[in-house]
C-alpha cells in the first residue's frame, strides 16, 4: 500500500488549510487512517485518526478545529483544519494501519511521506 498526501501550503493564523490523502494499492485490509504532525524538535503526534470508517479520534490541541474524514470506497481521507495557528506548524504525514485479523491482513503500518503545514502569526 502507497500512502500519497497532498495539500497543506502557508496560512495565516485563523485561515484554513485542506489536507487530503489516499491510499493507493490493496487496501483490503486497511482499518484505520490517520494523520500524525511533527514539529521541528518535537516528536510525532497523532492529530487525528478514524476506524471503521467512523470512530473517530482527535488530539485535545485540535479537537472542535479540525474535522477528519473519510470515503472507504475510495480509500481517501481528507483533513479540514480551520482556525489554524502558528502551533500547529509541523510536516503532516497520513498513516494508514491494516487490521490484524482476517486472511491476509497482519496489521500492517503504511505511512506517506508528510507535507509541510506552515502556519504564520
Amino acid at each position: 500500500v502507497e500512502v500519497v498526501e497532498s495539500g497543506g501550503g502557508l496560512a495565516r493564523a485563523g485561515g484554513s488549510l485542506r489536507l487530503s490523502c489516499e491510499a493507493i494499492g490493496d487496501t483490503t485490509c486497511t482499518y484505520t487512517m490517520g494523520w500524525y504532525r511533527q514539529a521541528p524538535g518535537k516528536e510525532r503526534e497523532l492529530v487525528a485518526r478514524i476506524s471503521n470508517g467512523v470512530n473517530t479520534l482527535y488530539a485535545d490541541s485540535v479537537k472542535g478545529r479540525f474535522t477528519i474524514s473519510g470515503d472507504n470506497a475510495k480509500n481517501t481521507l481528507s483533513l479540514q483544519m480551520n482556525s489554524l495557528k502558528p502551533e500547529d506548524t509541523a510536516v503532516y504525514y497520513c498513516n494508514a494501519v491494516d487490521r490484524p485479523w482476517g486472511t491476509g491482513c497482519h496489521g500492517m503500518d503504511y505511512w506517506g511521506k508528510g507535507t509541510l503545514v506552515t502556519v504564520s502569526s
